[in-house]
């Protein structure tokens, strides 16, 4: 089997790299800088970009793991561009988003689209679908490493985030292993958790004391655009998923423990993973 990683410099791709390379299987990392890439030694890296299928080094590769190329028009044009021209391949197994699975409008279209082109092309095909990512937490760092607080709207928004490593950890046993064709998993994290009580876990892994500052809409998202330089319809989504989980509590979802069959990393866990990142 050989392995082909599309997004492998991302924060799931690299981790699907990670745990490929630990367990010794061969894998095609695809990124479109590899002369930046930080790879693990043994693991091919591949120049290459999903909107450009024709020029991908696609020969022999027999699974993948694929993720959308969001940024085209209409992603579900590359993907089927890519299958088109992966003649070996035989399995994919497709980042998407827990939004196909509470069809959110705005939000799961693209995907959406992409799932039917994969289950159209005749491969085996498995469906990983996470909510929120643990990493969007690094929007926090600044506030922590410099203040022990954690500055965020709507103190009792109930989220589930779900740790990169778990999602890679999916994705390595639908490429690895038997069973898990024609599935789509959908990933939280292991606990359903207030903003408040999410600042407490990153206390938990830090080992300090990190205190919660509540802060209107309007100073958080004015905080994303300056501090953070995201630009300002990405701040507004990101406060609209806040919003979202002050009066839609998200929830725990079983599909990691039924595939590794045990519980998923905490939030505490991932505060600790990435302490350089949250540490003065």
């Amino acid at each position: 089997m050989t392995i082909l990683v599309t997004g492998a410099t991302g924060t799931i791709g690299g981790a699907v790299v990670r745990q490929l390379a630990k367990a010794g299987v061969p894998v095609k990392a695809l990124t479109r800088n590899p002369a930046r890439a930080s790879l693990p030694g043994g693991v091919e890296v591949v120049g290459g970009d999903l909107t450009r299928p024709s020029e991908l080094p696609l020969a022999g590769v027999t699974a993948a793991f694929l993720i959308a190329a969001l940024e085209a028009e209409d992603p579900a044009v590359p993907a089927k561009a890519f299958l088109d021209h992966a003649h070996d391949l035989r399995k994919v197994v497709y980042l998407s988003s827990s939004a196909v699975t509470a069809e959110r409008p705005g939000s799961y279209e693209a995907h959406r689209d992409v799932e039917r082109v994969i289950e159209e092309s005749g491969v085996a095909w498995t469906h990983v679908r996470p909510g929120e990512f643990m990493s969007n937490k690094l929007i926090w760092a600044r506030d922590v490493k410099e203040r022990d607080v954690v500055r965020a709207p709507f103190p009792d928004s109930v989220g589930a985030p779900v740790h990169e490593d778990d999602v890679a950890e999916v994705v390595v046993h639908a490429l690895l292993h038997e069973g898990h064709a024609g599935k789509a998993y959908t990933l939280s994290g292991p606990e359903a958790l207030t903003h408040r009580q999410q600042a407490e876990a990153f206390a938990a892994g830090l080992g300090r004391p990190i205190g919660f500052e509540r802060l209107t809409y309007g100073q958080a998202r004015a905080a994303l655009i300056r501090d953070e330089g995201l630009p300002w319809d990405t701040a507004e989504y990101l406060m609209g998923y806040m919003a979202q989980h002050a009066e839609e509590p998200a929830e725990v979802t079983p599909d990691f423990e039924l595939v590794t069959g045990r519980r998923g990393r905490t939030l505490a866990q991932w505060a600790a993973d990435h302490a350089a990142d949250l540490t003065p």
